[in-house]
């Protein structure tokens, strides 16, 4: 029996230089995502679990689109999507039915957004930027257990697709920072290795992560990508780094931004600001910004103190790319 299978059964997320280049590109609409046009196919809050599942959308990988690993009833209305999410806050289900509907209609007009990584529950979502954009690959939260891309994955890529910038989301295999980190090196392999089918730009790529997802990112940023099992490839120009009480890091790390809330009681913010303090002590750019009165897994962090943290995000990537 594989390692990965023990585990899986031991377990029973004005200064860019592209955000002018979408128009006439390839590029998602920068429409409100809680507030989807009518068109077939299109989801609401009172549609199902079952209803993402057996959409024709997503045939192949539906089960990817909601964190189901904690087990799901398929008659649950998307209204309670924050139930899917027990680590998460300010899941608002409207904007998450819209995100989906914006990827339904990516497909409908005739683009792949999952691409198989040809491993166990592992293979990237993608969201189209301007052709020959660099890329961003972006690793949800979820403690391992699940992966939350539909409150931090997939709306971090469609605001970054709408920059201009191509977005990828990991889907990874649940159980372990080992395992999940070598789903992220593949991911990036298969980015580097397929670039001129995707038409990414490979240079200065940055790496965010979230919760879980931010110890994958530092751990790339770290150590790369050959030690999970990968080619050698370059290591990203940036780190995004929200909410996360990850503290390790070497000379070698890439130039990393970090985000939390101050009423964050999973992610304790003074680690995420000392580690800040240890990068810039030994010469590496390093930036924390403490958002008040918010509490863990904000995702974007629409109508809270963090609304936009995304913006400082992306000048400081382009500054380090």
């Amino acid at each position: 029996m594989s390692r990965r299978t023990i585990v899986k059964l031991c377990l029973l997320m004005t200064l860019f230089s592209f955000s002018n280049c979408s128009k006439g590109n390839d590029v998602m609409p920068d429409a409100s995502p809680s507030e989807p046009t009518a068109a077939a196919g299109h989801l609401t809050t009172s549609s199902t679990v079952g209803d993402v599942l057996d959409h024709p959308a997503f045939k192949g990988f539906s089960q990817y689109i909601l964190p189901l690993e904690w087990g799901y009833d398929e008659a649950m209305p998307l209204a309670s999507v924050s139930r899917l999410l027990p680590y998460h806050n300010y899941v608002d289900a409207e904007r998450c039915v819209g995100y989906i509907n914006q990827m339904i209609d990516s497909v409908a007009a005739g683009r792949k957004i999952f691409y198989d990584l040809g491993l166990t529950d592992a293979g990237l979502f993608f969201f189209r930027g301007r052709p020959g954009a660099p890329f961003a690959i972006i690793c949800p939260g979820g403690g391992f257990s699940y992966v939350g891309s539909i409150h931090e994955g997939f709306p971090h890529a469609l605001a970054l697709s709408a920059m201009g910038y191509n977005a990828f989301v990991i889907q990874y295999e649940v159980g372990s920072a080992q395992v999940a980190c070598e789903d992220l090196a593949a991911g990036i392999e298969y980015i580097f290795s397929h670039s001129d089918e995707l038409q990414v730009d490979t240079t200065g790529y940055s790496v965010w992560g979230s919760s879980a997802g931010a110890r994958m990112a530092a751990y790339i940023g770290s150590y790369g990508t050959a030690a999970f099992g990968a080619a050698n490839l370059p290591r990203p120009s940036a780190v995004v780094m929200a909410y996360t009480g990850h503290n390790e890091y070497t000379r070698h790390d890439p130039p990393t931004y970090s985000v939390v809330g101050s009423n964050d009681g999973i992610a304790n913010p003074n680690v995420m600001r000392r580690r800040t303090e240890a990068l810039q002590a030994i010469g590496i750019p390093a930036e924390f910004l403490l958002y008040p009165n918010l509490r863990h897994g904000f995702g974007l962090g629409i109508g809270t103190s963090a609304e936009g943290w995304i913006d400082g995000a992306v000048r400081f990537w382009e500054e380090n790319r």
